[in-house]
């Protein structure tokens, strides 16, 4: 690697590298890396916040890196706090393998598959016994690990701390030793776990992992950080107009820090828009670029623009959209006797909502239509159609065609 590559891959859309100095060194070796990234099976899909860290992976694959992915199989049927205030749900080895696969698929949208090495958990952890994991865990304090901000909050809260949720920074750590890891790469919540890596690695004789850190997007809501169950993420296998809408949805701050995470727009050219934002120019151009740029990575060009003539249809000529995308379903299972369908599982089920909750919420402030009504309660009585043509909130348009009929 050249010291043009190697200033721009660490420099564009990282948060923080440790150390750089080492990394420099190793990159400037010609070695060829072992990069390595944790995939969380306990959600099946993926958002363009998770592009940010895909993004980079794929630009060290393109330098010659090898890119390997631990399927957290072992670790997502433990739970795992992972900086929330309570612990994720532990889930069935069918459930995680079955979202796995999903997840996968998506990721090698944006990874190059034939440069990607995959390795589960379970490859070693299905060998451990209890020798193993008592010798693992004698390399730690519990005061190191209170150190972790969710641990500590929790602590300091007085709510309780599963031993087993103590587990899952060492497992993560341990992914590190089996895999030789010379590097681990993920978003800047997870720089606790990568510490530890880091350390395991020492006290058993390999050379400690380089800790490589990206940004956490925030989601179309403008405040949290983007999650599917929060309702404020853009899915990258969502239709290209909903991608694009959505992404016009952003709030203004907001628009640099996805132009320099999600493109490869040009430097130069991020500058001058940083200087045209400064000076109160419009940013609606700037918006159009950044939905195109990330349409025309998931899509193409050819979808993009035409997202892109559908935005500016409906959005800002006010006009129903030319087509709406079809989803195909039974609607017998969220039906009841009297007729009444469950809107909030229907519109989950064909992925128009990312949750119940997120679909009441939506529906509570006026957001959903059927038909041009406005919905006022989740339960709807539709009459004996075999499609609706539903909106919910400014981008999202679907007919959802009922195959009972």
């Amino acid at each position: 690697m050249n010291r043009n590559d190697i200033d721009y891959v660490l420099r564009r859309g990282v948060a923080e590298v440790i150390s750089e100095t080492e990394l420099r060194q190793l990159l400037r070796s010609g070695k060829k890396l072992r990069i390595k990234e944790g995939l969380d099976p306990s959600s099946p899909d993926i958002h363009v916040g998770h592009m940010v860290g895909l993004r980079k992976m794929r630009q060290f694959q393109d330098l010659g890196h090898q890119i390997v992915i631990i399927v957290g199989d072992w670790t997502a049927q433990i739970g795992d706090p992972s900086g929330r205030s309570a612990t994720r749900p532990m889930l069935t080895a069918e459930q995680v393998n079955a979202n796995a696969e999903t997840y996968l698929k998506q990721f090698f949208k944006i990874v190059d598959k034939d440069k990607t090495e995959i390795r589960l958990q379970s490859e070693w952890f299905g060998k451990f016994n209890l020798a193993d994991v008592v010798r693992l865990t004698s390399k730690f304090t519990v005061a190191q690990f209170l150190a972790r901000e969710d641990f500590n909050k929790r602590f300091n809260e007085q709510k309780p701390i599963a031993i087993s949720e103590l587990l899952y920074p060492l497992m993560q750590a341990y992914d590190s030793v089996a895999v030789k890891a010379d590097m681990e790469l993920g978003g800047t919540d997870q720089k606790f776990n990568f510490l530890v890596g880091r350390e395991l690695q020492s006290l058993m004789g390999q050379p400690p992992q380089q800790i490589f850190t990206v940004p956490l997007l925030v989601g179309t809501d403008g405040v949290q950080k983007m999650s599917k169950s929060l309702g404020n993420y853009i899915g990258i296998t969502e239709p290209p107009e909903d991608i694009y809408g959505k992404t016009m949805s952003i709030k203004d701050d907001f628009i640099m820090i996805y132009l320099e995470t999600l493109t490869d727009v040009p430097d130069e050219e991020l500058a001058e828009f940083k200087r045209q934002l400064e000076k109160g120019v419009n940013p609606m151009s700037l918006k159009k670029r950044l939905a195109k740029e990330i349409v025309t990575q998931l899509y193409s060009e050819q979808e993009a623009s035409g997202a892109e003539k559908h935005f500016e249809r409906v959005h800002q000529e006010r006009k129903e959209p030319e087509q709406r995308p079809e989803r195909e379903i039974s609607w017998s299972p969220y039906m009841n006797q009297s007729g009444e369908i469950n809107i909030n599982k229907l519109f989950v089920a064909t992925g128009l909502a990312a949750s119940t909750s997120a679909n009441t919420r939506l529906i509570n402030q006026g957001a959903v239509e059927i038909n041009g009504e406005k919905i006022t309660s989740y339960m709807y009585v539709i009459s004996d159609a075999r499609e609706i043509n539903v909106r919910i909130g400014k981008h999202i348009f679907a007919k959802i065609i009922n195959t009972d009929k």
